[in-house]
């Protein structure tokens, strides 16, 4: 499963969609600063359940929300490796 490729492939194409401006995607960019809003991460976390088949926020554990793109990543790693 190739999750970080996936996850900034996505990110690309739903801020093209919502013709917003996306900062580079780095490892440390805060997603607050990305250019992204509440409902581009809705639907990218919507697209991503469909291509990875889970959705890691969809957990009745005490989870903390990523702050960063490398966050965001690593959150899908650790759930994809309790898959």
């Amino acid at each position: 499963m190739d999750i970080r490729p996936t996850i900034l492939t996505t990110c690309q194409t739903v801020a093209q969609e919502q013709q917003k401006t996306l900062a580079p995607l780095s490892d440390d960019l805060p997603l607050l600063e990305s250019g992204l809003d509440s409902l581009c991460v809705a639907v990218i976390v919507a697209r991503l359940d469909d291509a990875f088949g889970f959705d890691p926020f969809d957990t009745e554990d005490d989870i903390r929300f990523p702050v960063t793109i490398g966050d965001f990543i690593a959150f899908y790693e650790t759930a994809a490796a309790r898959q």
